[in-house]
């Protein structure tokens, strides 16, 4: 029987592109755990066969390791010398079972091969997990960038509906925690930051995530809106991507460009 690191050899090495462009979007739906939101690789690119890549599976290899029990970790591989170094993370959605997040974190560790061959970092955003890997450390580091934004269609600014949308909103942002969950009637909003931010990042982030969302999605029925190490998400229609269900994925054309601010 094949081991781990074996499966993982048949991803790596991993695609040149740079800067990522993925044009897949899924609109809020009952979808399932491991459907897509974002990607990005870096630019810089490893010799197959290369000390890194070995780092790099036993790092992954790892990370998949560890999701079997707990929700969050985070990796280093070092190497002879400091181009061989790995640095790499994963998040689970805070309300996941960890047979669930151990399911999210393999599907996205096997994706990589498709998105980001041979190159030395890579991230990759489904709706219950987050991975993430790069030769330099990023680790504790806040990431305020917008890396993904959507917002859905005009619900013709009721005001009614606005109002509870930023009391959901305002809620989330005063709440503790690192995973946070709020809701009113038929609104409900969702923000997470990822683990190895102290409770001050953690909140610097969110408080941006969530501002850009009451600005930039105005009087929209849904809206996401993804930094690079939180997230903060809303809608006031009931019917939610990131709630841990199964179903359909509808998808439409937009840009989402990994490492730029600006995303259509």
């Amino acid at each position: 029987m094949a081991t781990t690191a074996t499966k993982l050899r048949r991803f790596l090495p991993l695609f040149p592109i740079f800067l990522c462009l993925f044009s897949l979007f899924i609109i809020p739906s009952h979808s399932s755990l491991d459907s897509f939101i974002y990607g990005g690789c870096s630019q810089i690119k490893y010799t197959p066969d290369s000390p890194y890549e070995s780092n790099l599976n036993s790092l992954l290899t790892s990370l998949v390791n560890s999701a079997t029990y707990a929700a969050y970790n985070k990796y280093s591989v070092t190497g002879s010398s400091p181009q061989d170094v790995v640095y790499g993370l994963y998040q689970c959605r805070g309300d996941l079972s960890m047979p669930d997040c151990a399911t999210c974190v393999t599907r996205a560790v096997s994706q990589f091969g498709g998105l980001c061959p041979q190159t030395c970092g890579g991230a990759l955003q489904l709706q219950g997990c987050f991975v993430k890997y790069d030769n330099s450390s990023f680790i504790g580091q806040e990431d305020k960038t917008v890396v993904m934004k959507k917002c859905g269609p005009s619900n013709g600014f009721d005001t009614d509906a606005m109002n509870r949308r930023d009391a959901v909103l305002g809620s989330l942002g005063s709440a503790g925690g690192l995973y946070r969950v709020g809701g009113a009637q038929d609104i409900q909003g969702v923000a997470q930051c990822v683990g190895d931010l102290s409770m001050g990042q953690c909140q610097d982030c969110l408080s941006e995530a969530i501002k850009r969302l009451k600005t930039e999605c105005g009087g929209a029925v849904f809206g996401d809106m993804f930094l690079g190490k939180c997230y903060a998400r809303y809608s006031t229609s009931g019917d939610h991507p990131y709630a841990a269900r199964s179903g359909h994925v509808v998808l439409r054309n937009l840009q989402v460009i990994f490492g730029q601010s600006s995303l259509i």
